[in-house]
Order: structure tokens, then sequence, then C-alpha cells
């Protein structure tokens, strides 16, 4: 089945971070130049403006108390964090530094089951005052329920620490691999789909016994290699524009949002089997995919973001996996 993208909101600037809200049956996204969230109700074919001052918001994820959790890349030395989104608007900053030193640009985030939020912190804009040396994939421990745990009750650890450039994950459905998108700069530079094995034993305290104050890299962060094995690459797509964004199917197969319009074969919607054999390709209408996830009342519409400012949705023959997962 051919999936036909239509635009359904924009253009706006620069958009990400695509979250189906079910309980309300809309999509949030980022703008990201303008630091807003916008929504986009289908029912009505409306799009609002929901939240403002993001610091150049990225993506987004709904967490299991029905919130929405947003990356903010920074702006002019403000944001750099993480933060959590009231049903009204209202936000809270989870986390904006590790060691006592600023995060660099907070890029995409994802849930596992035990409420834990792990998120990606690359550099993709050339910044000349960073204060970690590292670009690192990182969870945030609640110790308890996300949607009652204060600012000072998330614990960040530094759970990957062989990234250059780390931008979209997801979970796969056992949540025994969590697949990266290592998209570092460069023309020269090798854009990959890994999957990094997790084992934590199913609980938070097994995963923290396993934890330690390694230094695996000799810089002096301590960082813990956290029940998180070596990585398999399970795609590499070369000097080309790599996955930006990625969701999961009910199959468990991995759609991503990759390509761009200067080499390659162009924007495209991968899906990927769990082992990384590409099932099938589906072009984008614009330039350079950024996110996409899958909405809808039988979750098989895909909602995509990307370079030109729009939001698109398409009709799939594809049934997303539910998220948030239940804590």
């Amino acid at each position: 089945m051919d999936w036909t993208f239509e635009p359904v909101a924009g253009p706006f600037e620069f958009t990400e971070g695509p979250v189906w809200h079910p309980s309300e049956a809309v999509v949030s996204f980022s703008d990201i130049p303008t630091s807003r969230i916008l929504r986009y109700d289908p029912a009505s074919d409306e799009c609002t403006e929901w939240a403002t001052d993001t610091n150049r918001g990225n993506g987004s994820a709904l967490g299991p108390d029905g919130r929405l959790y947003n990356c903010e890349m920074g702006t002019n030395g403000n944001g750099h964090q993480i933060s959590r989104y009231d049903r009204n608007g209202e936000r809270t900053v989870l986390v904006h530094e590790y060691n006592g030193r600023r995060l660099n640009s907070p890029n995409d985030l994802a849930f596992d089951s035990l409420g834990r939020l792990w998120f990606t912190d690359p550099d993709y804009d050339d910044q000349d005052d960073l204060e970690l040396d590292h670009f690192s994939v990182y969870y945030l421990d609640p110790a308890g329920d996300p949607g009652d745990a204060a600012p000072d009750d998330w614990e960040v650890t530094r759970a990957i620490d062989d990234t250059t450039n780390p931008n979209g994950l997801v979970f796969s459905k056992d949540e025994g691999t969590l697949y990266v998108a290592e998209s570092p700069y460069g023309r020269d530079a090798t854009r990959e789909l890994r999957a990094y094995p997790i084992d934590d034993g199913g609980s938070r305290d097994e995963a923290s016994d396993e934890s330690g104050d390694e230094d695996k890299d000799g810089d002096g962060d301590g960082a813990e290699d956290v029940a998180v094995g070596e990585y398999e690459v399970l795609h590499d797509f070369g000097p080309h524009r790599g996955i930006d964004g990625m969701c999961l199917t009910d199959e468990g197969n991995v759609v991503a949002t990759a390509g761009w319009e200067e080499s390659g074969p162009g924007g495209l919607l991968y899906v990927f089997t769990p082992e990384g054999r590409v099932l099938e390709t589906h072009p984008y209408p614009g330039d350079r995919p950024t996110n996409c996830a899958f909405g809808g009342e039988e979750l098989t519409t895909l909602y995509a973001s990307g370079f030109d400012g729009y939001l698109y949705r398409a009709e799939t023959d594809r049934v997303g996996y539910p998220v948030p997962p239940s804590s």
C-alpha cells in the first residue's frame, strides 16, 4: 500500500515531535524556531497554539501520567533541558544538567514501562559554549510515579556513552532493545540505526544494582553502563542523511524518518524489521522528514513532521504500537 501524505497543518518554520493524545484525539507537535507546541484536531481540522516559550522545543513524548514531556534544545543560554507540561500548558523543568554541567541540546525521548524517561543529548547547533564534552543517551528515573515526582525526585543517569550525535530513539515491544539513531555531522560521517540490548531484570532495583560509576571513556564523568550491551548496526546510511525520528508498529517494526534532497534516495519513511531489514519505503512530500507518530482511533494514521514546516498525515496499512507503555 502506498502511503499518500497530505498536509493538514502549516506551513510553520520547522516542525518536529508529533505525539498522538488518545484521550483528546489530537496531535501535538513542535515548531522549533518559534518555540511553540501546537495542536491539530483532526475532527475540526483546526490547529491551535498550546504552549509558548519552549526554548526551541524538539521531540516530545506522552508520559504514563498523560502529560507531555518535551526536549528543549535551548536558545540564548536558556533551556537545554527536559520539561513536563501539565494539561493546561504549565511547565516543570525536570533536568537541565549532568554532573553539574549543562546539557547540550536534548533532542528526543521515550518512556519505558518502569516510568523511566530516556533521552538523547546531541549538539546540532555548533555551540561554542558547551559544558559537556560528550553527546550521550541518558535516562531519568522518577523513583515512583512520574506524575507525582517533583523535579528533585528525578535522578539522571548516563546510560550510553559511545554515541557521537544521537538523535531519535524508541524501544522494542519487549523493551529488550533500544533503537538509537546515530546521526553525526559531516559529509564523511557514517549514519547508523543502532540496536542496544537492554537487560535490567525487569525491576528498577535490579537496574540500579547493576549500575556503577565506571568512567568508561576517561572523561571524569563516571559514565555508567546501566545494563546496556554492545550495539549492533542494523542499517548503515553511509554519507547520506540518516534517521531523525522513529516510532513502532504493533508488529514490532520500526518506522523511521530519514533522507534528504541533497544525496541518496531523498526523504523517505522507512519500515525496518527488528533485525534491520528494510520492508518498504514511502516518499516524504517535503524536505527532510524529522519525526513521526501513529494516531487515529485505530492507530493506522501516520503523522509526520519536517524541515518544510508542515504536519502531514497518511493512512497506512500498519498499526501503531500504543504509547506510552503502562507504568
